[in-house]
């Protein structure tokens, strides 16, 4: 999780520099009140992101901070990941695949898993930064509504209380209420260890499939999607099924 360890190297540069500089940048996880508010909240977010048809989108292809570029097949869990010299097919389902250099298949069983796994990492970390507003429903998860105290803000935490890779994880979405899209999101994660470390949620931008997603988060490093583009399904993409590799 590449982009995490550079927040978290960032942060304990900033906390050798003295404990007090710590504890003023740890913040409490907020408390909320859960029921049909924070449901509401959850709805217009939602629909604020045009989220149907985000769910309707069968495939979604773009570049992660000019580092990976992804196709991914959401319709049958399928990622090709690729960087450098490498291009990458993995099944999410079942966390296998297989792995190109330079265009020539690794025949190597070890070196495939490791490259899979590589390519696996990539995408589980480099995707929450294309669309978690998506996932605030999902299966494990509770939503609470939080008083910012600010304008024209509300606050709709969301914890993962069970499922997916960190379970405990929660994020605070800063939401205009004019607008309802959030504007900013606020980690209390494992992997980070302050807690409340903000990111901006700017630069939305309606995908081909009628999908409402931001392209840039500005926080400790900035994190930036290039080239987004969207599919209503493999047969739409214009390099084809690339994934028959994996049949």
């Amino acid at each position: 999780m590449k982009i995490f360890k550079y927040i978290v190297i960032f942060l304990l540069l900033i906390a050798a520099a003295g404990t007090v500089t710590f504890f003023v940048l740890d913040k409490p996880l907020p408390e909320g009140e859960q029921g049909p508010r924070a449901e509401a909240l959850a709805d217009r977010m939602l629909e604020a992101i045009n989220d149907s048809a985000w769910q309707a989108t069968g495939v979604v292809s773009w570049n992660y901070q000019d580092i990976h570029d992804f196709v991914w097949d959401k319709d049958r869990s399928f990622v090709k990941v690729s960087w450098e010299q490498y291009d990458v097919f993995v099944n999410l389902s079942t966390k296998q695949g297989k792995a190109y250099a330079k265009s020539k298949l690794v025949k190597d069983s070890s070196a495939t898993v490791e490259f899979v796994t590589k390519a696996y990492n990539f995408w589980a970390n480099d995707s929450f930064w294309l669309n978690p507003i998506s996932k605030i429903r999902d299966r494990g998860t509770k939503r609470s509504l939080i008083n910012l105290d600010q304008p024209n803000k509300t606050g709709l935490l969301v914890t993962y209380q069970s499922g997916g890779v960190t379970p405990g994880d929660s994020y605070l979405y800063v939401v205009d209420e004019e607008n309802y899209r959030p504007e900013a999101i606020k980690m209390w994660v494992s992997i980070i260890p302050i807690g409340g470390i903000e990111f901006s949620w700017e630069e939305y931008v309606k995908t081909e499939t009628g999908a409402i997603i931001s392209v840039y988060h500005d926080g400790p490093i900035g994190v930036k999607i290039n080239g987004l583009k969207t599919y209503s399904d493999i047969t739409a993409f214009e390099e084809g099924d690339i994934f028959e590799v994996l049949n």
